[in-house]
């Protein structure tokens, strides 16, 4: 099930990044008293009464300064519209209503989506009298806040998650495999689907997509069940052109929340970009499995160590997920494309592997008596036992004597002897720390 987005859109110091550092509980966007001084979108994933979702700050979405102000609220505007599933529209209570308020608040009451409007800075329970004005927007009752002084938050939230679309649920059987096509844009995603899609044996479904998104393509493939979530391109009405590829990073992560397997599209051309390395590290961090596919490998001047090279220098800029089958192909000349859904296949099925609980200790029992746990003062770990919990990511819990004692390099080593013994080839490893007969 995806994750709500929740856009915060609003024309420059207004207070958008105060706001989203607030909920989001750390200091994540840039916070000057200057407008525009947020250079890029920020996004974080937020909580509310065991309401999760992704939160976008849109203050930074057009960099240029020479650009209008006006234009860049559209551009925000336009992005949280295609992309989001509740706007909050900030607007300023200390300067009042102005003439980009005005215009912006035209293009949101042309959207479909709820648009929460909301007036910052209001630090008081008197409300001035320019805060009447808001309601000429047309947008609903205006709702006070103060993010600096953490007033009415609370009430907003509650507003935010009400807005929620209430059936989230996806249409698909329970072994139907879900595959999002991320990456950046011109990589070759839509093409790879097309190709797929065009082997004979591939049956694509006639039904409708998701409530979430019309570009499902369900299918069948010897008998097993597959749905391409296709993150590919701006649909044509939008003017977004400079932001292309910041907009393909909301679409990635909403078909990542959504799947089960991420097919990660590379352009050999270009190898591994700062863009491919956010879009992979929110995957793993989903515990979603990943293939990254190197795309257009028929254009890449080869000599015998080519892919050799291409392999390190994967592994070296996604060195978090070294567990990721790496696959060269060409959907143009359909070189390897035969082995995307066979790979599809395993480490879908990796994903969702048990080990037995007997099996597992034994292998963690060898792994302590070759590389002992560490220790601190004197005071050693110990390792009681371990089991597998969940599958989806696999997580398992080893029961431990204290949890200050473990250190991110053991766990590693665990993690590594987990993967030499049972597999768990292009899925990432959750491993859990209990203090035995303490909670987690």
């Amino acid at each position: 099930m995806a994750k709500p987005i929740v856009a915060i859109v609003g024309r420059p110091n207004v207070g958008k990044s105060t706001f989203f550092n607030r909920i989001a509980g750390k200091r994540i966007s840039i916070v000057e008293d200057k407008p525009g001084v947020t250079r890029d979108r920020i996004y974080t994933e937020a909580e509310w009464l065991n309401n999760t979702f992704t939160m976008i700050d849109t203050g930074g979405i057009e960099p240029d300064t020479q650009d209008i102000i006006l234009s860049q609220m559209r551009r925000q505007a336009e992005i949280a519209i295609e992309t989001a599933d509740v706007i909050v529209f900030m607007v300023d209570g200390r300067e009042g209503l102005t003439a980009s308020d005005e215009d912006v608040a035209n293009m949101l009451r042309r959207t479909k989506k709820p648009v929460l409007l909301v007036v910052n800075k209001i630090d008081t329970k008197d409300l001035p009298s320019s805060f009447y004005d808001f309601y000429q927007l047309g947008l609903g009752e205006p709702i006070p806040i103060s993010s600096v002084n953490s007033l009415g938050l609370g009430d907003l939230l509650d507003e935010i998650i009400a807005k929620f679309p209430e059936d989230r649920d996806e249409i698909y059987e329970d072994d139907t495999i879900k595959v999002a096509v991320i990456g950046k844009p011109n990589v070759g995603k839509s093409s790879i689907i097309n190709t797929i899609l065009g082997e004979e044996r591939v049956i694509v479904s006639d039904i409708a997509g998701t409530t979430r998104d019309a570009i499902d393509t369900p299918f069948t493939h010897e008998e097993d069940k597959y749905v391409f979530i296709d993150t590919a391109g701006i649909r044509r009405k939008s003017r977004i052109h400079e932001n292309i590829e910041k907009y393909s990073v909301i679409r990635s992560f909403t078909a990542v929340d959504r799947a089960d397997v991420c097919l990660l599209v590379i352009d050999a051309s270009e190898g591994v970009t700062e863009q491919d390395t956010k879009i992979a590290g929110y995957a793993h961090e989903q515990g979603k499995s990943t293939i990254i596919v190197v795309n257009k490998w028929d254009v890449v001047e080869k000599d015998t160590h080519t892919m050799n090279q291409y392999i390190k220098d994967i592994k070296d800029k996604l060195s978090f997920m070294l567990y990721a089958p790496i696959l060269f192909v060409s959907a143009k000349t359909k070189q390897r494309m035969y082995q995307i859904l066979e790979t599809i296949k395993f480490v879908s099925n990796q994903h969702a592997m048990r080990v037995q609980t007997g099996m597992l200790n034994d292998i963690i029992g060898e792994a302590t008596l070759l590389n002992q746990p560490p220790s601190d003062k004197g005071k050693r770990l110990k390792i009681y036992y371990a089991t597998q919990v969940s599958v989806r990511p696999p997580t398992f819990i080893i029961f431990i004597n204290d949890r200050e004692l473990t250190h991110f390099s053991y766990t590693r080593y665990l993690e590594n002897k987990i993967r030499e013994a049972f597999g768990f080839e292009g899925t990432p490893i959750w491993i859990q720390y209990r203090e035995k007969g303490g909670d987690e």
